[in-house]
């Protein structure tokens, strides 16, 4: 059997088990090791070891129970609540301003924490009971929370783009930089898609009552202070590493700190808290963990049957596919996977055939993460088994249906897909900022 056809197969066997509903680290784990046992005999034994200690010896892995932790506290001490609170009070006198409120506040989520779960979980809990008290269509809100919450990803600190630059080998503090303009952009279509909606159909988005608002400027210069400890922690956190004052570890221990001495400032960390938070970055953690050792095990297959050399001279020699066309037809994948598998799956299944293959191109590694992580962003919310769908009305309010997710997010798949377009059109919205920092 030729190399290829044992790539094929091993690639089939590992979609197959997934179809099975086992779990992800299980399935190309599983798949691993059996082809390493079947293709080198007992030496493959050596591999899992091989595989741990790579891993275990990567130091910005000490990055991601940090940064899950520093977002689980600042959740569950009700932090991102008050900034809900102060965004209430103040954009309530601007049409369709809880909805503006609500993108800003999954904008500071996101500089928290670098996991889309958390955006959307505080989003549905808190922001969305909120403005359907107060009349705002559901669509409208489900689309909007589901928009902000992709965010999540994609501004620093992402988690996704560290596991990213750790299976592509590529420096965490440099893909972080590369999302921070692209995050913003589409940040920024989403705020005037919203104003410009809420101007053109008022009652989408009625306006605040006055009884409601008719609160002294003194405590509504109080309620600021609910956005000043989110500021000094993203600052504390990403503004030190960017100065170069604190390697990439030392600024998400600088987060995790800064977020615990928060919830104990404002008197809200607990024994409780701090066990609840513990769990479930262990939970997290380890899940990670495990995958990530899975997909250097399956990589190392892959490579060592040379299955991505294969794969580009299929579509450079054989079908005569530009580089272009190759990277489009990348990214389609993208999202047929992401009606199965979340980001982390979708990352260790393709990167052993895509990474090495976009290099070989002429691309970007860096500038390919951010395409990744859009992309993957997009899939997840693309009708009709988009991952963050069912997410969303599993935490959604009873009023919201399915039905009503599905047609909330069409606006917001066109501006992603814009986005994604501009940063294919144009790399350096991408490239620029880590370019500057890094003097190149």
């Amino acid at each position: 059997m030729s190399y290829e056809m044992i790539a094929l197969l091993l690639f089939a066997t590992m979609m197959l088990m997934l179809l099975t509903g086992q779990r992800v680290f299980a399935a190309i784990g599983f798949v691993a090791a059996g082809a390493a046992l079947l293709l080198y005999g007992q030496g493959a034994v050596e591999m899992p070891f091989n595989a741990a200690f790579k891993l275990f010896s990567w130091y910005p892995m000490l990055t991601l129970p940090l940064f899950i932790y520093m977002g689980y506290i600042l959740a569950d001490s009700g932090i991102a609540e008050d900034l809900y609170r102060m965004f209430h009070v103040w954009f309530g006198r601007v049409r369709g301003g809880l909805a503006i409120g609500t993108l800003l506040l999954m904008v500071i989520i996101s500089a928290m924490n670098g996991l889309s779960v958390a955006g959307m979980a505080i989003g549905a809990t808190i922001a969305l009971p909120e403005m359907l008290r107060r009349g705002y269509d559901k669509k409208l809100i489900s689309g909007i929370v589901q928009g902000g919450s992709s965010l999540g990803i994609l501004i620093p600190p992402s988690v996704v783009m560290v596991l990213y630059g750790m299976i592509a080998r590529q420096p965490v503090s440099q893909l972080w930089l590369a999302g921070v303009i692209p995050g913003l952009l589409m940040a920024s279509l989403f705020l005037i898609y919203v104003v410009v909606r809420c101007r053109l159909q008022p009652h989408l988005a009625p306006l605040v009552s006055e009884q409601e608002l008719n609160m002294p400027r003194a405590e509504k210069l109080k309620l600021l202070r609910a956005g000043v400890i989110p500021f000094l922690i993203f600052f504390f956190m990403t503004g030190l590493f960017v100065m170069g004052i604190t390697s990439l570890v030392e600024s998400s221990a600088v987060g995790a700190t800064a977020a615990t001495l928060a919830a104990w400032w404002k008197r809200r960390l607990s024994w409780a808290i701090l066990q609840e938070a513990a769990r479930k970055t262990l939970g997290i953690s380890c899940m990670f963990l495990w995958i990530i050792l899975a997909a250097l095990a399956f990589g190392s297959i892959f490579d060592g049957l040379g299955a991505s050399r294969a794969l580009q001279g299929l579509f450079l020699n054989d079908w005569g596919l530009s580089p272009w066309e190759i990277l489009i037809l990348m990214q389609l994948s993208f999202i047929v996977l992401g009606m199965f598998l979340d980001d982390t799956a979708m990352l260790v299944i393709v990167a052993p055939l895509y990474i090495p293959m976009v290099k070989a191109l002429g691309f970007d590694a860096i500038w390919y993460g951010v395409l990744y992580t859009i992309t993957c962003q997009i899939a997840y919310i693309t009708p009709p088994f988009g991952y963050n769908l069912f997410l969303m009305r599993a935490m959604a309010p009873k009023e919201i249906t399915l039905l009503d997710i599905y047609k909330s997010i069409s606006p917001i798949v066109v501006i992603m897909v814009f986005t994604l377009v501009m940063i294919m059109v144009f790399p350096q919205l991408a490239l620029w900022l880590p370019h500057a920092v890094s003097g190149r």
